[in-house]
């Protein structure tokens, strides 16, 4: 392992922090089921344990701000797409959650490593925190749902976005599968996550704005 120089700059403090995700990122890739020691992202990353704790005081700490990136990444993008002009279908907003939750491997299994970790392994001030940007970029999006679906009452993009993730977080956890269950033994780890909860998205956004979610091509689990 070559050990790189400490950080002085401030944009070699952000690249640095970044690279420490990266590299959670690709143990979490490599191994979803056990999560890795401070000393292994160290490793990972090329720099001391000790640099690491500059960075995150502890391990929960570091998984809760990988799992911000990604939310940070589905936020931004749809927030762009939400902000042009013309129409938006929900079947590209579905596109959006897809590749930025549903398809990117550590999404699930780390959001719901978090809800654990918000509640009890953080500081209250750090966890207060990430709430506050969760709310904000919450509500930066139900502004761009509800100027381009009217049916939404005011107030309505924010419940929807949140009921839609509790159905994407819920069901994952519902059918995702265990390595100690035989196939077959139970119905619930025969359904197919990404069929099934295209019809449950379906069924919410139908439901709260009256628009039809067309069927969409399968994707994998």
């Amino acid at each position: 392992m070559v050990i790189r120089q400490r950080a002085i700059h401030t944009e070699d403090k952000h690249e640095r922090h970044h690279a420490i995700l990266d590299a959670t990122e690709r143990l979490l890739v490599r191994a979803p089921v056990r999560v890795a020691n401070m000393a292994e992202v160290a490793d990972e990353a090329g720099l001391a344990k000790g640099t690491v704790y500059l960075y995150f005081a502890s391990k929960d700490e570091l998984l809760l701000a990988l799992h911000e990136r990604h939310v940070d990444d589905f936020f931004r993008a749809l927030i762009a797409l939400l902000a042009r002009d013309e129409a938006v279908s929900i079947e590209e907003i579905t596109t959006i959650t897809r590749t930025h939750i549903v398809e990117r491997a550590t999404f699930l299994p780390l959001a719901t490593r978090c809800f654990g970790v918000l509640e009890t392994e953080v500081p209250r001030e750090i966890a207060l925190a990430f709430k506050e940007r969760m709310a904000q970029r919450l509500q930066a999006a139900s502004v761009g749902l509800e100027r381009h679906f009217p049916e939404l009452a005011p107030g309505g993009g924010v419940s929807l976005l949140r009921h839609s993730y509790a159905l994407i977080v819920g069901l994952w956890q519902m059918t995702a599968s265990r390595q100690d269950l035989v196939p077959g033994t139970c119905h619930i780890d025969a359904l197919d996550y990404p069929t099934e909860l295209q019809r449950a998205l379906g069924a919410l956004w139908d439901g709260t704005i009256g628009r039809r979610l067309a069927p969409a091509q399968r994707t994998k689990q």
